[in-house]
């Protein structure tokens, strides 16, 4: 059984101190209030960005291990899904376009 008492310390790449860090990419030092990974706070607001701009539509996932007639299946699936959003995004755009 892990060791509850165990602490993940990281040094701050801006003061130089050693903080507690949860190894998130939203933990800040106890010290300067820096980000401890500047790098990873930068892909997650990216990747949050992105998920944003997308608008939370989740297609089907096709996964390596998947086998061949899955992969066909689900393939036609992402497909349908991909037209469907476009055929939405014609008619937002068709009534936009006659409203102005």
């Amino acid at each position: 059984m892990a060791d509850k008492n165990l602490v993940s310390t990281k040094k701050c790449p801006s003061c130089q101190q050693w903080s507690q860090w949860q190894q998130q990419g939203a933990d800040r030092c106890e010290h300067c209030g820096e980000f401890l990974d500047p790098r990873t706070h930068a892909e997650d607001q990216q990747q949050a960005a992105t998920e944003h701009l997308r608008g939370g539509i989740e297609l089907i996932q096709i996964n390596p291990e998947d086998g061949g007639i899955v992969w066909f299946f689900k393939t036609i699936v992402r497909g349908g899904q991909l037209l469907f959003i476009a055929i939405l995004g014609f008619i937002v755009w068709l009534v936009t376009a006659i409203a102005a």
